[in-house]
């Protein structure tokens, strides 16, 4: 028979053992619950080329899985105005990092001299750039096709920067050719409407936009400027010159951060393109996703990329498209304008391959 005079001094100890493992849990997990809070407490404001669309995904999967707070960064992604207007942004230090047009970049740098700008993550390895068109309106694969055409030509636009470029490599006569400023909003409707028989912009954006309103898709010519002859990059991670020397680890981590979400948007764009419509309530599911898939196809997922990681650049390529842009614009200090990139702060190449 039990003596009861032991049972108090049980159930008493069982209580103890009790609260000593909830002590000994609460010391244990502390350290953790302080750890969050004090690697998050960097702030980086980051500027979009554009609105949540896409290709907005392979930054906002990087936030859903919490790659960014896993290197103590807290990350407000905001969207943008045209990748060319990334530049000033982020060099004027209103925003931290942006994700803008690298050959706007480099005509800033020799613009603004005593401002070092840099770009340091690739992310277009294959520029956008295109003149978007309806055969319907006369124009064709054949870059000849665009002479006698009208254009709509948004003057912050950063594939109607390549213009003079594109004209010149292919030898084209502008005085055939017809420009018209138009705003951003009314392009792809001009367009879809005949008011215009081409368009400048990003092929993402103004083949998935005419579509989207109904033109038919054996109607549309995309002329990618890449296939003919252009070998600009396009868009890049950017960071303003105070944020780069005063917290050049937590630009490191911000990189680390991004390979690892450029490779899970690679992996599931399905849900990349949910991420963009719980920031774009206007946006549908259908055309994000597929306007994140032909981002990733054509721009981020390209040869190049594949066998080298993404993320940097081909240097030989990179003089190429130096060149190219002598051809239209008289550089002040060619050396240092080109001198917009560096590789110093990516992750391991072992990291960057998809």
């Amino acid at each position: 028979m039990p003596n009861p005079s032991h049972a108090p001094a049980v159930a008493l100890s069982r209580r103890g053992i009790a609260r000593l493992g909830a002590a000994f849990l609460l010391a244990a997990t502390a350290p953790m619950a302080m750890i969050g809070p004090a690697r998050a407490q960097t702030t980086v404001r980051f500027t979009l080329d554009w609105r949540f669309d896409g290709p907005a995904a392979l930054f906002l999967m990087g936030i859903e899985k919490g790659y960014f707070k896993a290197e103590g960064l807290d990350v407000a992604i905001e969207p943008g105005n045209g990748s060319r207007e990334a530049v000033p942004r982020v060099a004027s230090g209103a925003y931290d990092v942006g994700f803008g047009d690298v050959n706007s970049l480099i005509r800033y740098r020799d613009e603004n001299p005593s401002v070092d700008l840099k770009a340091v993550m690739m992310v277009y390895d294959k520029p956008p750039f295109a003149i978007v068109g309806r055969k319907s309106r006369g124009v064709s694969a054949d870059v000849k096709s665009l002479e006698g055409r009208k254009f709509g030509a948004p003057a912050a636009d950063a594939a109607f920067a390549q213009w003079p470029i594109f004209k010149t490599i292919n030898k084209l006569d502008d005085s055939k050719i017809r420009l018209e400023n138009v705003g951003f909003p009314v392009r792809e409707p001009m367009l879809a409407s005949g008011e215009v028989d081409a368009v400048f912009g990003y092929a993402n954006s103004s083949y998935i936009n005419l579509k989207s309103r109904g033109v038919p898709v054996d109607d549309i010519v995309v002329l990618l400027m890449a296939d003919y002859g252009v070998e600009l990059y396009g868009n890049a991670i950017m960071v303003s010159p105070k944020f780069l020397a005063e917290k050049p680890e937590a630009v490191r981590g911000l990189l680390r951060a991004l390979a690892r979400s450029f490779r899970d948007t690679v992996a599931d764009p399905d849900l990349g393109a949910q991420l963009v419509i719980t920031r774009n309530d206007v946006a549908r599911v259908e055309v994000e996703l597929e306007r994140l898939k032909m981002t990733l196809d054509q721009n981020v997922v390209t040869p190049f990329a594949k066998a080298n990681g993404f993320g940097g650049i081909d240097r030989a390529r990179w003089e190429r498209a130096l060149d190219q842009t002598s051809l239209t614009y008289s550089f002040k200090d060619k050396a240092r304008a080109g001198d917009a990139f560096t590789d110093a702060f990516l992750p391991p190449v072992a990291e960057r391959h998809f």
